[in-house]
C-alpha cells in the first residue's frame, strides 16, 4: 500500500524489444495525474521534465521532479512515474554496455543548462534520423554529463505499517492538519513515545520533518495550478502566506513566485 493514485489515469508501459543504440530519447506527453503503474526497464533511464511537475516513486519514497531535476532509474529498479501537472519529458533509455560508471541506485539530479541543452539536441537528431560520428559525439558528451550532475536528497519516505500508513495517507489528505505526535497517539491507540520511535524507524526521519516535506511536496503540485499564494498556504495549513514563503524558501531556496515563474518559463 501507497500513496492512492486509484483516481489517476493508468497508461500501459511503452514497450521496446532492445535499444538499437547506447542511448534512444523518447518524447512525450503527459496529461495531468496520469500515471505509468510501477514496472522496470531492461536498460537505465534518465526522467527529465522539460516542462511541468511529475514524480517519481520507488520502494517507499516519492520523489518530485520539476524542469530543473532529473529522476535516474537503473536497470531491473521497479518504479512508478506520473505527472502532478500537465508535463512534456524526455527518457533516454542508456545501455549497460555504456554505463558502468553511472549510478547503480536511484537518484534525483539537478538538471545543468549544458545537459538540458543535449537532450533538446539528441531528441532534435533523433527527430531527423541522422546516423554520424557527431551523434556518437553527443551521446558519450551526455554520459559524460551525468556523472558531473549534482544530486539532490529531496524526497518524501512512507511508511509500511498499517498504523502509520493510515496516518501519513490522512496527512497527504489534508496537510493542514495540524495533529501533534500526542493526538496521533491517542487517535492510533500507541504511546507518543512509541509512535516517535516506529515512524523514525520506518520512515527514516521524525514527524515533524516529514510533514514539511509533505506540504512541499503539495505546494510544488498546487503551485502548477494555482496563482493565489494565499489560497495554498491556507490549504497547507500554514497561518499566513509569510509563514508558508519562509518554509518554501528554506527548501526550494526561492519564493513561491519565484518558484512558479521559473518552472513557467521553462514552458
Amino acid at each position: 500500500m501507497t500513496i492512492r493514485t486509484d483516481d489517476w489515469i493508468h497508461l500501459q508501459v511503452p514497450e521496446l524489444d532492445g535499444l538499437p543504440r547506447p542511448i534512444i530519447v523518447r518524447s512525450q506527453h503527459l496529461p495531468k495525474r496520469h500515471l505509468f503503474p510501477r514496472h522496470s526497464h531492461r536498460w537505465n533511464q534518465f526522467l527529465y521534465a522539460t516542462s511541468g511537475t511529475m514524480f517519481a516513486a520507488i520502494e517507499n519514497a516519492w520523489y518530485v521532479i520539476s524542469p530543473e531535476q532529473a529522476y535516474w532509474v537503473p536497470t531491473g529498479v521497479v518504479h512508478m512515474t506520473g505527472a502532478l501537472q500537465d508535463a512534456e519529458f524526455r527518457s533516454l533509455y542508456i545501455r549497460d554496455d555504456v554505463a558502468a560508471q553511472l549510478p547503480r541506485e536511484s537518484i534525483v539530479f539537478s538538471v545543468t543548462p549544458l545537459m538540458r541543452a543535449l537532450i533538446v539536441e539528441l531528441t532534435e537528431l533523433g527527430r531527423a534520423g541522422e546516423q554520424s560520428d557527431y551523434v556518437e559525439r553527443v551521446e558519450r558528451l551526455i554520459l559524460d554529463q551525468i556523472l558531473r550532475l549534482p544530486s539532490e536528497s529531496f524526497h518524501l519516505p512512507w511508511p509500511q505499517s498499517p498504523m502509520l500508513l493510515r496516518m501519513c495517507q490522512e496527512l497527504f489528505d489534508n496537510p493542514s492538519d495540524e495533529r501533534g505526535i500526542e493526538a496521533w497517539g491517542r487517535e492510533l491507540g500507541a504511546s507518543p513515545r512509541t509512535l516517535h520511535r516506529r515512524f523514525e524507524r520506518e520512515v527514516g526521519i521524525g514527524l515533524r520533518e516529514w510533514r514539511n516535506r509533505l506540504r512541499v511536496f503539495r505546494a510544488i503540485d498546487l503551485l502548477g495550478a494555482s496563482d493565489n499564494i494565499t489560497e495554498i498556504a491556507l490549504e497547507l495549513g500554514y497561518s499566513t502566506p509569510s509563514a508558508f514563503t519562509y518554509m518554501f524558501r528554506q527548501r526550494m531556496g526561492c519564493a513561491p513566485s519565484e518558484w512558479r515563474r521559473t518552472i513557467r518559463a521553462t514552458q
